[in-house]
């Protein structure tokens, strides 16, 4: 019995991930020896915020020290850089009918990298906030987040889902004690074959909704 589902945002309800990494090739373009290195580390860490990944790559592929001012100004243009389109993406498939189907019978929620002020904005600019009990998001790392969950629901890490298309989810529903399922898009390698604790692997809501009724 399902009693509770958590998604991640990009990736499981929005087509939004090349987005992201658009805007990592455009913010890092300026130190073109390095930034097939560094657009390469974002997409090998999905489900990571963009707060860590920009300290890593400070770190250990530029090699510089990270100033709060340059912190800044790197979260504020990667913002502006997403912001719009994320607007404009589509949905995964299924997403839209799943949620107008199933948030009115599950409790919903969002636990997500993306910064959280930046998340709910989008979230009601596409009018999807009714849909979910509540959204978190980064700075909190998201087996925090779950476990918030955990704690304000009453409800068992058993009876909880959480949806994600990352290691990083993957890794945070092990931590929390939750169940996973991994999102992977039809044609895209399976990142998920080899891994202990996936409950099932779904391409699109659709399957996720015939999982759910015992379809699949």
């Amino acid at each position: 019995m399902i009693s509770t589902i958590i998604f991640d945002f990009d990736g499981v309800i929005l087509e939004s991930v090349s987005v992201k990494t658009d805007a990592f090739r455009t913010l890092f373009s300026g130190v073109p020896e390095h930034v097939d290195e560094i657009v390469q580390f974002h997409m090998d860490n999905g489900g990571m915020s963009r707060f860590d990944k920009f300290r890593y790559i400070y770190e250990n592929i530029l090699k510089k020290d990270l100033d709060p001012a340059t912190f800044k100004a790197l979260s504020e243009k990667f913002s502006a850089l997403v912001f719009e389109r994320v607007l404009n993406v589509p949905f995964v498939p299924g997403a839209g009918e799943f949620l107008k189907k199933y948030s009115s019978i599950i409790p919903l929620y969002i636990v997500s990298a993306t910064p959280e002020q930046e998340l709910r904005e989008i979230i009601q600019a596409r009018d999807l906030t009714p849909f979910f009990r509540n959204v978190y998001g980064a700075p909190r790392k998201k087996a925090e987040c779950i476990s918030e969950i955990l704690t304000k629901s009453g409800v068992t890490a058993y009876d909880i889902v959480f949806v994600g298309d990352a290691l990083n989810d993957l890794a945070a529903a092990r931590l929390s004690g939750v169940t996973f399922i991994g999102r992977v898009k039809s044609g895209e390698k399976n990142i998920f074959r080899n891994c202990m604790d996936v409950k099932t692997v779904i391409t699109d809501l659709y399957d996720l909704a015939a999982h759910i009724e015992g379809r699949s």
